[in-house]
């Protein structure tokens, strides 16, 4: 028989889960100040520190990944995607010498994630309900509110960094995708918590 205690999930202490997710994003952040005006040779290419700051970054968030999983036994569909895209466009970034692969990264996950949620709109189906009910328990109406309006902001995210790093200096493009954007998605979602209190349901309500 299955022994139940190998079947619950495991829990971590929340400061330390914040510091192996937050922590990557700020090492790349300090990292780049620390390199950015710095030049570097490789079999007789050179490399601007921004290149170099988003090779380091890969191993760094493959790392923290590698904790979080080893410490809870799972990693969310989200986090997996993300790490495939920083490899991936870390590698073009590389390959092709050009800083653009990697700034482009994040126009392309705000996209994949406002796609996904529309698909799931069409369906009649919130994806998000799927991934976060068990933190907020809410009604199916609430689910597809928050929805709806969470696709449109990824879609004014995609929009917004492709503003940014076509126009900007990489400079103001790092901060911007370390600080900016996560700050505004938290103020968003936590401004919709409060707007779509109405919807939450109590522990233990049937949907």
């Amino acid at each position: 028989m299955d022994d139940p205690e190998t079947d619950r999930p495991k829990t971590i202490n929340p400061i330390l889960k914040q510091v192996l997710e937050l922590g990557p994003p700020l090492l790349f952040f300090l990292i780049y100040l620390r390199i950015r005006d710095d030049v570097f040779v490789f079999g007789g290419t050179e490399y601007t520190g921004f290149i170099v700051a988003t090779l380091i970054f890969v191993p760094i968030l493959l790392v923290a990944m590698g904790v979080l999983w080893w410490l809870t036994g799972k990693l969310s569909r989200m986090q997996i995607f993300t790490a495939f895209m920083v490899i991936f466009f870390g590698g073009l970034t590389a390959w092709f010498n050009d800083e653009k692969f990697f700034k482009m990264k994040t126009t392309i996950v705000y996209a994949f994630f406002a796609a996904i949620l529309s698909i799931g709109l069409i369906r009649g189906r919130s994806y998000l309900a799927y991934v976060m009910s068990e933190m907020i328990p809410m009604k199916h109406e609430g689910w597809m509110l928050l929805t709806r309006r969470l696709t449109m902001f990824f879609i004014a995210l995609a929009v917004a960094n492709e503003v940014v790093w076509r126009t900007m200096s990489t400079d103001a493009w790092v901060k911007i995708e370390t600080f900016g954007f996560p700050i505004l998605m938290f103020l968003f979602l936590w401004s919709q918590i409060v707007a779509l209190e109405k919807y939450t349901e109590p522990d233990g309500a049937d949907d």
